[in-house]
């Protein structure tokens, strides 16, 4: 489906960029071919073919659309769109060529940790990329290390805003750990989504500290990473340092937010063994930080305001964003606002954000 912001009359001088977004069809050439025109016409600044089947030889010629389209900021492939080396050679050659696209989904992708490979050099020196999902796509450490170059510290060079890397089982402790490292020191990370991955009380704690290091992490998705706030039965033949993360982790990041500044508003501890006092001790926490910041900061711009969490940091223009176990829809930003346009803190005790911004990102 195409939809664009302009009518095409008179009164309005040149069409806008317009959405395109199919989902879980057959595209026929003439609709690839439709399809390619647009973009190299530069009309098109959303393209969504979620689940779409198409041949070798269309994907191709889609992909070199997008390399030429100057319009395109998002582009969601989500759903097994890529689902061969030759696929992930003909994006990242695109990839290589496009100076537009912001916003990259290809959650569900078979991607490996060959396909990253395939994949990085285009990924990490494109100019304006800044939101990544790579949720399910079987990563395994040596995809994990290169995404960590995604992050690079102190505004070294610009990295990746947004990051999902939901349901990669294939990712061991060393990985996450490591990840944890590059979080803490990411000078753009805003929002971090580790949902459906088995990360236990352990990697929990690295990421308390890492989310305190952190200047600029508002949203982080813990949900369903096999958390707790039970002690853990723990081999003590471990570090101080390790028994203490692997047991306690709540206690650290209880800790952590009480004791140091941190930008974190939005945190997803669905579908963990966590006592309900538990989250509202981190969440009266985050509020009590929010509010030193408040204290301090400049008034707020006039103009529309919304109560949800999420909203300062969520654009309409998205689409959904996939989810694992199941697999549904979850709001994808692009856009950024400053932290004092942030609404309360938010500890999110269910899935997903609700129906109403099915109506608001669907077309």
């Amino acid at each position: 489906m195409m939809t664009s912001a302009c009518d095409g009359s008179p009164a309005c001088p040149r069409m806008l960029p317009a959405s395109i977004q199919i989902t879980g069809e057959l595209l026929s050439a003439a609709e690839v071919q439709d399809i390619c025109e647009s973009l190299k016409e530069d009309s098109v600044r959303l393209l969504s073919v979620r689940g779409c089947q198409l041949s070798d030889r269309d994907f191709g010629r889609v992909c070199r659309s997008v390399a030429e389209s100057h319009s395109i900021a998002q582009l969601n492939l989500n759903l097994g769109v890529v689902s061969s080396v030759g696929r992930t050679r003909h994006l990242a050659d695109a990839l290589k060529t496009n100076r537009s696209l912001q916003t990259l989904f290809l959650h569900g992708s078979p991607l490996l940790d060959a396909g990253l490979v395939t994949l990085n050099a285009a990924l990490s020196t494109h100019p304006t990329l800044v939101c990544l999902d790579l949720g399910d796509c079987m990563l395994g450490d040596q995809a994990l290390g290169l995404i960590c170059g995604m992050l690079p510290p102190d505004g070294a060079k610009s990295g990746l805003r947004e990051l999902t890397l939901s349901a990669n089982p294939g990712i061991s402790s060393k990985g996450w750990a490591r990840l944890s490292i590059a979080v803490a020191h990411s000078s753009q990370l805003r929002v971090l989504n580790l949902d459906y991955n088995q990360l236990g009380d352990q990697i929990a704690g690295m990421l308390a500290v890492a989310v305190a290091s952190s200047r600029t992490l508002e949203v982080l998705d813990l949900e369903g990473t096999g958390l707790t706030n039970h002690s853990a039965q723990v081999d003590q033949s471990q570090s101080p340092i390790l028994l203490l993360l692997s047991s306690q982790w709540y206690q650290v990041f209880l800790d952590m937010v009480e004791n140091y500044p941190t930008s974190l508003r939005v945190l997803v501890l669905a579908e963990n063994d966590i006592s309900p006092e538990l989250q509202q001790q981190i969440v009266d926490l985050l509020s009590d930080g929010d509010e030193d910041e408040d204290r301090e900061a400049m008034p707020l711009p006039t103009g529309p305001t919304s109560s949800s969490a999420l909203q300062p940091i969520r654009d309409k223009y998205q689409p959904l964003r996939d989810k694992y176990q199941p697999i549904r829809d979850k709001y994808q930003p692009l856009t950024w606002l400053p932290h004092s346009n942030s609404a309360l803190p938010t500890v999110l005790l269910t899935s997903g954000l609700g129906e109403s911004l099915l109506a608001e990102t669907e077309m």
